[in-house]
């Protein structure tokens, strides 16, 4: 009894010894991968309804920051004379979409984080993975929206949405290979063996783990043979565990091949 103790007090020491700011960052860390754990396990409706929230959210933060050191400009606009010719009013209501103050700001903030995320998020869930494809859908969406909600462009409302939802789209694809062409790219040779572990860990905010998969020569083909006694030989925690063995009991395709095996 008093070993067991006395190996309790011995390892809560590190723990008392430990920067502040590192044990606020574990526990910060602890909670995200609980709250992905919860989250993967729900359906595509839910994680889809809090993850738009989410990103909303912090969209409307940012918004209302920028709303409010800009200031809001339209409320130095003259009021348009009501003999403006179409063209000229839908040039006013589109400097008034982009010249509001906080709450103007905020909102459209939040239509156009919350759309791209919530649309990113139901496309990965149905594609299985994050590619070009999805993020231009997704920015598409965002941007048809937001053109709907802040008034932007000409009197047409549908031929607008439709002009911002393609600009956004090429605007994205464009971003998105760009960043591809800059990233630090491995080794073909080395990386065509880890193509599926890698958008399994992406998948699940987990890619700082795939040295670990690499360093054990845990390969694409050892997916279906996954069990905890091998992911705790490559030193990955508890709760990435669970996430990872989670996610291949659910993959269909896993599931088939390990049936064969």
């Amino acid at each position: 009894m008093e070993q067991g103790n006395r190996g309790t007090m011995v390892s809560m020491l590190p723990q008392q010894n430990q920067n502040p700011l590192q044990q606020l960052q574990a526990r910060v860390k602890h909670l995200e991968t609980g709250f992905r754990s919860w989250l993967a396990k729900q359906s595509v409706a839910v994680e889809a309804a809090i993850v738009t929230v989410a990103s909303g959210a912090q969209g409307a933060a940012i918004g209302g920051i920028m709303g409010t050191l800009t200031g809001d400009i339209s409320s130095a606009l003259p009021t348009p004379p009501q003999a403006l010719n179409p063209q000229a009013m839908a040039s006013f209501k589109q400097a008034q979409a982009l010249a509001g103050g906080p709450l103007v700001q905020a909102r459209n903030f939040a239509v156009m984080t919350g759309a791209n995320a919530g649309i990113s998020c139901v496309m990965r869930r149905l594609r299985g993975k994050e590619d070009v494809q999805s993020s231009m859908v997704a920015a598409f969406g965002s941007g048809a929206l937001f053109s709907l909600v802040s008034g932007f462009g000409g009197p047409n409302q549908v031929q607008n949405a439709l002009t911002s939802g393609i600009f956004f789209a090429a605007v994205q694809g464009g971003l998105f290979k760009l960043g591809q062409r800059f990233s630090k790219v491995p080794s073909v040779d080395k990386d065509l063996y880890y193509s599926k572990t890698r958008s399994m860990l992406s998948n699940l905010g987990l890619d700082h783990y795939e040295k670990n998969f690499k360093n054990g020569l845990l390969t694409d083909y050892t997916l279906p043979l996954l069990n905890d006694s091998a992911l705790r030989e490559v030193k990955i925690p508890p709760g990435p565990r669970l996430l990872i063995l989670d996610h291949i009991q659910r993959d269909p395709e896993l599931q088939e091949k390990r049936k064969h095996k």
